[in-house]
């Protein structure tokens, strides 16, 4: 069942980004890069900022982080902490996409956290402000809360208890499914743990399959017809979007290609080769997966990973000096992979060449757990900087990927698990990408990649 609904939009109260006047004068620099150096060590009870919002000189990107029992806000650029959120249960962190809010997985929902950083356009520049993060009132009802996907201005929630996908206007994310104005629902047949991708014409890739097994994919377009299908896709997993919106899903025997509207097979190498997390780039039409071969390890860590070309429908495989997990891939802005080694360095990948280029040491060397749900390092690209979280020393690094250096610690006061972010700046609208204008992308896109990828290794294990 498909319904595209139109609601008129109505702000509620306390949830809505607040509106600021201020004396508008020309538009402020950023704060620039910190020098390489530790940070000091933040304390659990250092006050948050003021609740009123401030404004403030430029963009101020925070980190978003879980731990067994809550939520810490990080400034990106010291790596000091703004808010320790307390939060019970195993917290599970997803990118809104909208520059200031994420979404975190609790019991019966998607609940909107507010990370206090955002911008408002003001004629030819933007104002900025910064706020105190919380845990709003605002969730997006799943009785058990999948994998949430933004991508060009819009975010798909997808509950993995009824298989019904809402999808929303990313800049809508805070005021609720009833404020929202453009909201489209899907719900397949039988309940899965699933996954969907809505395009800019409109398209929509969703997931098929039931609790006990994953088989394919459905293409529809705008109106919810059907424009292909294909059950070719064992153990459907994960998604990611490449340069021309080409979309690839991971299977257990390679993956499948969305493209115009149309599905092409890739086919593994070995007759077991999953592929079940991908980092895509807008810059390169090249998807890095993970790549498993062999169906009976608990766990398997696997020492090679895939790039699959959307536009030739080639697999191929990058041996890797050390193994990994799916907490470790990555893409910077020039579409080289990054992959987090259990040797405790991130190898680059020239991904157009199919060669690893460079490996640079950033925490000691480290071994896989053996719960997926366990902390472990992960590497999160945002905002120019590879963020690599260390729980074995309750740190997280700031690694600038061209010259190698490690700019900047942070100690931390908890044990990181899963890692997240929001820009502070003003995203684009659904409307903008409409008119064809993507000469600039917001890094919350793919940011929610590396969050949501998780969940089917506990599925699977």
């Amino acid at each position: 069942m498909t319904s595209r609904t139109m609601r008129s939009a109505f702000a509620l109260a306390g949830v809505l980004p607040l509106v600021l006047l201020a004396a508008c004068g020309q538009a402020s620099e950023s704060a620039s890069t910190p020098s390489p150096t530790t940070a000091p060590s933040a304390s659990a009870s250092a006050p948050a900022e003021d609740a009123l919002p401030a404004e403030a000189a430029g963009p101020g990107p925070r980190l978003v982080l879980t731990y067994d029992g809550g939520i810490q806000v990080l400034d990106a650029q010291t790596l000091e902490l703004v808010s320790d959120l307390p939060l019970e249960g195993f917290n599970r962190i997803n990118a809104a996409g909208d520059g200031r809010h994420a979404l975190v997985s609790v019991a019966g929902g998607f609940q909107v956290l507010d990370a206090g950083t955002w911008a408002e356009p003001h004629g030819n520049h933007d104002h900025f402000y910064r706020a105190a993060p919380a845990l709003t009132d605002v969730t997006y009802a799943a009785a058990k809360p999948g994998h949430a996907v933004v991508h060009e201005g819009r975010t798909a929630l997808f509950d993995d208890a009824t298989a019904k996908v809402v999808v929303l206007d990313s800049t809508e994310i805070a005021g609720g499914l009833d404020a929202a104005t453009d909201v489209r629902e899907f719900t397949s047949p039988d309940a899965h743990h699933g996954v969907a991708v809505e395009l800019t014409d409109g398209t929509f890739v969703v997931s098929v399959g039931t609790e006990d097994a994953r088989t394919g994919i459905q293409v529809l377009d705008a109106t919810g017809a059907e424009l292909a299908s294909s059950d070719e896709c064992p153990g459907v997993h994960g998604e990611a979007v490449a340069a021309g919106e080409a979309v690839v899903i991971g299977c257990e025997d390679g993956a499948l290609v969305v493209r115009g509207g149309e599905i092409t097979k890739v086919q593994s190498p070995d007759a077991y080769g999953r592929i079940g997390n991908q980092a895509g780039s807008e810059e390169s039409t090249v998807v890095l997966g993970d790549y498993k071969s062999d169906p009976d390890a608990e766990p398997e860590r696997p020492t090679r990973v895939a790039l699959i070309d959307t536009v030739d429908g080639d697999l191929r495989l990058v041996d890797l000096p050390s193994s990994y997990t799916f907490r470790s891939l990555a893409r910077d802005d020039e579409g080289n992979g990054l992959v987090l080694g259990t040797d405790g360095q991130v190898h680059v990948i020239d991904v157009e060449k199919g060669e690893l280029v460079r490996s640079i040491p950033v925490i000691d060397a480290w071994e896989e757990p053996t719960e997926w749900q366990e902390p472990r390092p992960t590497i999160f690209w945002f905002d120019g900087t590879a963020y690599v979280s260390d729980p074995a020393n309750n740190k997280v690094h700031a690694v600038d990927i061209e010259s190698g250096e490690i700019w900047l610690s942070g100690d931390l006061t908890v044990t990181p698990n899963e890692l997240n972010g929001v820009t502070g700046a003003a995203p684009h609208t659904h409307d903008d990408h409409a008119e064809g204008d993507h000469a600039d992308h917001d890094h919350d896109e793919h940011a929610d990649e590396g969050a949501d990828e998780g969940a089917d290794e506990g599925a699977d294990a």
